[in-house]
């Protein structure tokens, strides 16, 4: 797809002064319709880079909806009970028990969590990934203190994510503890032949912990191309290209079922997922940095952008971003 429109709204996203894009990928249909990639420039710890179609990119929090993903690969086996108390041996005989997987998901785990990108004085998050916080992100996580009754308070929380991704690793190797080594190799076997192998994601590799655990709030890096094929994904709920069924049928539904709305940008919440209000049925993964994984299915539309934009200059991305998705 090329015409005027869509052509001016590829040189705004790259030609911005409030932010760097460095790929954009549009499918419709399934069909990819868009594409142009930038240049990262140098700095003093590497060369200026050429982007191209096999550059890697980091996801950030977009690899949040992946980790909703292997979670509805396990549901579908049966393996895991959304609604059943979560299996974080820490909470035993606390109030705590009493989180189920769901409130996990839905971020209504009532923990407590600072998630903050720039003031490692006061952020969880930083700590957690960056920090002097232990080997496991899920244990400093689950040892946080409760700061509202589960279910009833939505925060959202790189933690949250990563305790759920712990308990992944726990029923992947079928059982919990283990060494470091071992839940690794697990996990990135389950996660390449029950998910990114379906979906044809064959750039994606996914980080894990000092604990051995898929660090599911913030690591995968891929193609521009296999985050999209990860849209598709999620636009045919769950079914692949080839028509196998990878998630549960109604997994989308469940993605982008309405939990919370932002106070700050206005996005919905879901499960793991967005949600776009000025795009009807629309739902999103988010990251750091304006990555941005958008599925519309009434366009047959999955767009991606990947690159470095500041907090303050995320609405002017989005805005752009809707922008290209109404010209397309």
């Amino acid at each position: 797809m090329s015409g005027p429109a869509v052509d001016a709204s590829l040189d705004a996203l790259f030609g911005r002064s409030d932010g760097l894009t460095l790929a954009v990928v549009v499918l419709q249909g399934g069909e990819l319709v868009v594409e142009r990639y930038g240049v990262q420039p140098a700095n003093p710890f590497q060369p200026e880079i050429e982007i191209t179609a096999d550059s890697a990119l980091p996801s950030w929090s977009m690899a949040k909806s992946i980790t909703h993903a292997a979670v509805g690969v396990l549901v579908a086996d049966g393996s895991l009970d959304l609604d059943a108390p979560a299996a974080v041996p820490e909470w035993a005989g606390t109030p705590k028990a009493e989180i189920t997987v769901l409130d996990l998901l839905e971020m209504r785990s009532g923990l407590h969590f600072v998630e903050d990108y720039v003031d490692d004085g006061i952020s969880n998050c930083i700590e957690m990934l960056f920090g002097d916080s232990g080997p496991s992100h899920a244990a400093y996580a689950a040892g946080q203190p409760l700061d509202a009754a589960p279910g009833e308070v939505w925060n959202y929380s790189s933690g949250t994510t990563n305790i759920i991704c712990r308990i992944l690793g726990d029923v992947v190797t079928g059982r919990q503890g283990g060494t470091p080594a071992q839940r690794e190799a697990a996990m990135t076997d389950f996660l390449s032949t029950r998910l990114f192998g379906p979906a044809a994601m064959r750039s994606a590799l996914p980080k894990f912990d000092d604990a051995g655990d898929f660090v599911g709030s913030s690591f995968v890096y891929a193609t521009a191309r296999d985050f999209a094929r990860f849209g598709e994904l999620y636009r045919n709920d769950g079914v692949t290209i080839g028509g196998s069924r990878v998630l549960p049928s109604g997994w989308t539904e469940h993605a982008r079922h309405h939990v919370a709305t932002d106070p700050e940008r206005g996005f919905g919440y879901g499960r793991h997922w967005w949600t776009w209000p000025e795009l009807d049925g629309s739902f999103a993964a988010h990251g750091y940095e304006g990555q941005r994984t958008l599925i519309v299915p009434d366009r047959e539309l999955v767009l991606v952008h990947l690159g470095k934009t500041p907090e303050e200059g995320a609405p002017a991305l989005d805005a752009l971003l809707l922008d290209l998705v109404r010209s397309c």
